[in-house]
């Protein structure tokens, strides 16, 4: 099969669209991607990248077509919608081109956010009628007022008429977590497009490199937070934690990444003098996580409390499962359940700062043997629901379908 994945997001930004595109060309489809010029989450494009830099690439075997877009910059609502709009335009025009000279089996269209993704698959789809694969990690609208912080009816009312219409030009709808099926069906009658193809967590983390070079880490008990700090993270209520923990010297917090809610963090630290038990430690390469989780005690994992981010499984709690990692969780929903069903960790509610604290003074005063337990636990639910070699077979049984 020929496959075209549209993406605003690729390599060297970590996104699953990429283990996805070398997965599949490994297996022997023959993939191309349609995405952009990278720039996630500095919001500036990448060195080596730009106008005339790698707008063409070949990498393990996959054929990379690299649109131009307006960067994100410092992640304000205009500019993001610049960068959203400017992507969707600048690639319908290279689809449109692509489809010219190519004759595609299928499209995967692959939606963190935003939606506006979809445009260049539905031009292909109405000149060309290749099915399309629409696959939804971010529920919108009502991601664009959660974590956008857009409360314009008018606004929200136009973009579930838009996403209404992806749904009914899509062949499947592909969601990460079950619980994205109800928003959806609330949509129109969609639930016989409706298949269930989870997250993963990248092989690089499960088997990679434990020696791989990173920063020397703060002595003690080091609770780890690895992965994007945005808005959805519930910021404010892990500092609460940390500073309600800050007479515990020997109990560390560490952060592992970068987003738009790290300023927020560091003013905190600032503010209230926690260096001393809260160290950042800035953004790494996936390769690198392997090494970090090794020295971590305890990974943690927060989200909002909010109906939306409910229906969502973090996909940093299946790269914490697969490190084998024992798990806190402030969370509710359908990830804090993955977390009680598999015996892996402990949760405390959405927004509960006082009960993460409380629980992350339990997790350091365990026996060392308890916390190696839940982490083998951990290990064993991620071989059966979360491995990528299963999730990309799953797959190919749906790309098979194509009803």
């Amino acid at each position: 099969m020929k496959i075209l994945i549209v993406t605003q997001y690729f390599y060297p930004e970590t996104f699953k669209s990429t283990d996805l595109a070398f997965e599949l060309q490994k297996r022997g489809y023959e993939i191309t991607v349609l995405t952009g010029l990278p720039n996630y989450p500095e919001g500036k494009i990448y060195k080596g990248y730009g106008f005339f830099n790698n707008r063409m690439q070949n990498i393990n075997g996959v054929r990379i077509i690299r649109s131009l877009l307006l960067p994100r910059g410092n992640g304000s609502g205009l500019r993001l919608f610049l960068n959203y709009y400017s992507f969707a335009f600048f690639a319908s025009i290279k689809a449109f081109f692509l489809g010219l000279s190519n004759k595609y089996d299928a499209i995967i269209v692959h939606e963190p956010s935003p939606i506006t993704q979809f445009y260049p698959a539905l031009l292909l789809k109405k000149l060309w009628k290749i099915p399309i694969f629409f696959w939804v990690m971010d529920l919108w609208p009502e991601s664009l007022s959660i974590a956008g912080g857009v409360k314009n009816k008018i606004v929200l009312g136009y973009y579930e008429s838009v996403i209404k219409s992806f749904y009914k030009n899509s062949n499947k709808i592909l969601i990460t977590s079950k619980g994205f099926r109800k928003s959806i069906n609330e949509k129109g009658d969609f639930d016989h497009k409706i298949a269930y193809f989870p997250n993963w967590a990248e092989d690089s983390i499960s088997e990679g490199d434990k020696n791989y070079p990173i920063p020397s880490l703060p002595n003690g008990f080091k609770v780890m937070f690895a992965g994007n700090i945005g808005e959805a993270q519930d910021l404010e209520n892990i500092m609460k934690a940390a500073l309600e923990l800050r007479e515990h010297k020997n109990i560390k917090f560490i952060f592992v990444g970068d987003g738009r809610k790290m300023p927020f963090v560091r003013e905190f630290l600032e503010e209230y003098q926690l260096q001393e038990t809260v160290h950042l430690v800035g953004r790494y390469p996936v390769e690198a996580m392997a090494s970090f989780f090794n020295k971590a005690e305890v990974m943690l994992v927060t989200l909002k409390d909010d109906p939306i981010f409910n229906l969502t499984i973090p996909a940093k709690v299946q790269a914490y499962m697969s490190a084998s990692k024992p798990i806190v969780a402030m969370l509710n929903g359908e990830g804090a359940e993955n977390i009680l069903d598999s015996e892996s960790g402990f949760v405390v509610n959405a927004s509960d700062y006082k009960g993460l604290a409380t629980t992350i003074l339990m997790t350091y005063e365990l026996p060392r043997e308890k916390l190696i337990r839940l982490g083998k636990n951990a290990r064993k639910y991620y071989e059966k629901y979360f491995r990528m070699n299963a999730c990309i077979s799953n797959l190919e049984t749906i790309l098979k379908e194509k009803n």
